[in-house]
C-alpha cells in the first residue's frame, strides 16, 4: 500500500524504560538527547511507581549502548532508580539502516558490555539445578568412560553446567569483584566434589553387581586414556576452548558456546576420578584429578585475560 510502513528492518536496537528520580531526570535527559544513537525518547513526569519518580524511555542503537549505559551508572541510577533494558531484533520503519550507530572494525560490533555481564552474572546462579546437572553428567561420563562410548561422554560434556561458574569467576576477577569469584568458586568446588562423590559410588555399585565391561577390567580403556592422562594438547585444547567461550558470550554466539561445552574435559575428568577411585587405580585417578583442575584453572585463567583484552582493544576503537 503506497505510504505504508515498509518490510521490517533487521537492525536490532535496545529499548530502555528507566523510573528516574526527579532531580535526575533534566540531566538524564539532557545526556540522552545529546547522543545521536539515542531514538524516540519519552519522559513522563511523576509517572513511575516503585520506585516513585519520572518514567523515561528510549531505543538504543546498539552502537552507542556502551557510552550510554556507562553515563547511566554515572548518575547512579543504578542505585536511587531502576533500568530495564530489552532486546528488539526489527523496526518497521521503512529504511534500511543496519549499520547506522553501529561501531565496526573488520566487520565485527563492539559488544554491549552491560547485556555481556548480565548474561554471565545471570548464568552464575548456583541452584539446586546446577548440582543436580553436574550430578548427572558426571554419571552419564561414568558409562561412557565404562562402555568406551565416546557420544555419551560428549553428552555429559553438554549436560554439565559448570563453564557458566567458570566464567563467571573470570568475569568477578577481571572486574575485581570478590564476592562472585568466591560465589562460583565454592559452587565448582562443591559440585565437583558432588559429582566425583556421585561417581564413585556409582562404580562401587556397578563393580559389586558384577556388571563391569570385561575390557574396562582389562584395561582397554580408549576413552579414558584421552581422559587420564594430560599433556600438552590438553593445554592447548582448554586454552582455545576458553578463547571461544569469551568470545561467543561477547558476540552472542549461542552455537559457538555449545562447542566450548563439547571441549572441555572437566566432567569426564571428574567422572575418570570417581571410577578410578571406586576401582582403586590411583594412577588414573591422580591423573584424572589433574586434567580436571588443569582445565578449570585455564579456563579461569583464559576468561580474565580475553575479557579484559577485548575491553581493551574496543576501547581503543570507541566502542
Amino acid at each position: 500500500m503506497p505510504g505504508g510502513p515498509g518490510p521490517p528492518t533487521i537492525c536490532p536496537v535496545f529499548h530502555v524504560r528507566i523510573a528516574s528520580p526527579p532531580d535526575v531526570t533534566g540531566r538524564l535527559v539532557e545526556t540522552l538527547a545529546a547522543d545521536p544513537g539515542v531514538l524516540n525518547l519519552v519522559v513522563l513526569r511523576g509517572a513511575a511507581r516503585r520506585p516513585d519518580g519520572d518514567t523515561v524511555q528510549f531505543d538504543l542503537r546498539t552502537g552507542s549502548a556502551n557510552p550510554v549505559f556507562r553515563q547511566l551508572r554515572n548518575l547512579e541510577l543504578d542505585g536511587r532508580g531502576a533500568v530495564m533494558v530489552e532486546t528488539v531484533d526489527a523496526s518497521l520503519n521503512g529504511t534500511e539502516r543496519p549499520a547506522a550507530g553501529r561501531r565496526r572494525y573488520l566487520g565485527e560490533v563492539a559488544p554491549v558490555w552491560e547485556m555481556v555481564e548480565a548474561g554471565i552474572r545471570s548464568g552464575g546462579v548456583y541452584a539446586p539445578s546446577f548440582f543436580a546437572l553436574l550430578i548427572i553428567a558426571g554419571l552419564i561420563a561414568c558409562v561412557g568412560i565404562l562402555t568406551n562410548s565416546q557420544i555419551l561422554v560428549v553428552a555429559a560434556m553438554v549436560v554439565g553446567p559448570e563453564y557458566n561458574a567458570i566464567i563467571a569467576v573470570a568475569l568477578g576477577l577481571e572486574r575485581h569483584r570478590a564476592v562472585p569469584v568466591r560465589r562460583g568458586l565454592a559452587a565448582l568446588l562443591c559440585g565437583f566434589a558432588m559429582a566425583i562423590a556421585a561417581s564413585v559410588l556409582f562404580g562401587i555399585a556397578i563393580r559389586w553387581s558384577g556388571h563391569t565391561p570385561q575390557a574396562y577390567l582389562l584395561g582397554v580403556r580408549p576413552v579414558a586414556a584421552l581422559i587420564d592422562r594430560p599433556n600438552l594438547f590438553s593445554v592447548i585444547v582448554a586454552v582455545l576452548a576458553g578463547l571461544v567461550g569469551v568470545v561467543s558470550l561477547t558476540e552472542s554466539r549461542a552455537s559457538a558456546l555449545i562447542g566450548v561445552f563439547i571441549s572441555v574435559t572437566t566432567i569426564p575428568a571428574a567422572a575418570a576420578l570417581g571410577l578410578s577411585l571406586a576401582y582403586q587405580d590411583w594412577t588414573s585417578a591422580a591423573g584424572s584429578a589433574e586434567q580436571l583442575l588443569l582445565n578449570v584453572v585455564l579456563l579461569i585463567v583464559v576468561g580474565v585475560v580475553a575479557l579484559r583484552l577485548q575491553r581493551v582493544i574496543w576501547r581503543s576503537r570507541g566502542g
